[in-house]
């Protein structure tokens, strides 16, 4: 299984939730010494099972493409694909690439990867955390680069299109199983990215919010368990199949999304083939 986004939060909790139920493990985070850590626990969880570590910036589509190329080398099969990686920004700032951060780390980076695996995920499962606060979202293909910036609707669209993406990979792959799903409001590192008065919000909400390990429950549901294994196309709530909003059921609007997606990172528009 390989997780990005592993070095905190629920992706820490689910990566060693999932090696004590013993599954193999290769876990992608930004920093090399948080997943030297966090794989450290999940063998620990697992008992030795075995755990890869790779390090890359996912906001970069030149490191998802070296992430791609070294995890094609080494793994011929992959059972599952959670693309956990994702953040919110108080401030519009442009990746290197010339992307908007958010919409490059939780939309571009995870359409990406998986498209670049499809040949090493046949019949495997492709989970993508999104989020309710999808339905604050508004998708404007021609402003996918978030020229009118506010924080909450950039995010809420980035969110809006892991639904949409989940939905148009089920459409176009149907030998695999893609889903995604809300995990809650979960007491992480989440929100304190850029500081101000979002760091204040996330730290003050920290006592009534969810627990990374809980909100993790339904990432580990949707990739481990025989209950999740015939799901396709769906978002879940808490292990449980939930509609989103009428935008995120826009099919229309989900093969527009592809093919702009697939513009914007260099892929042929068609894919999967």
């Amino acid at each position: 299984m390989l997780l990005t986004g592993a070095t905190r939060g629920i992706g820490r909790a689910a990566a060693i939730e999932m090696a004590a139920q013993g599954a193999e493990l290769a876990l992608v985070g930004r920093e090399a010494a948080r997943v030297q850590a966090v794989a450290q626990e999940a063998r620990a969880a697992g008992g030795g099972v075995p755990v890869h570590e790779y390090v890359a910036d996912l906001a970069l589509m030149a490191d998802v493409r070296t992430l791609a190329e070294k995890v094609r080398e080494s793994h011929p099969q992959i059972d599952v694909l959670a693309n956990n990686a994702g953040a919110m920004f108080t401030s519009r700032k442009v990746t290197p690439e010339g992307f908007e951060q958010t919409i490059a780390l939780d939309h571009l980076s995870p359409f990406l990867l998986t498209n670049l695996l499809l040949d090493r995920l046949s019949g495997g499962r492709v989970v993508t955390t999104s989020s309710d606060a999808h339905k604050a979202g508004r998708l404007d293909l021609e402003d996918l680069q978030s020229e009118r910036y506010s924080a909450m609707r950039v995010y809420g669209t980035a969110k809006l299109c892991n639904i949409l993406f989940t939905r148009e990979l089920a459409r176009r792959a149907p030998e695999l199983h893609a889903n995604c799903f809300h995990p809650g409001v979960v007491r992480t590192g989440f929100g304190k990215n850029d500081g101000g008065f979002m760091r204040v919000l996330a730290t003050l909400g920290g006592p009534f919010l969810r627990s990374p390990e809980r909100g993790a429950r339904s990432l580990v549901w949707l990739a481990l368990s025989e209950q999740a294994a015939g799901l396709s196309g769906e978002y879940v709530v808490d292990e449980k199949v939930t509609e989103p909003s009428a935008e995120a059921q826009d099919e229309s609007l989900a093969e527009a999304l592809w093919e702009r997606s697939a513009q914007l990172v260099g892929l042929a528009s068609n894919a999967p083939a």
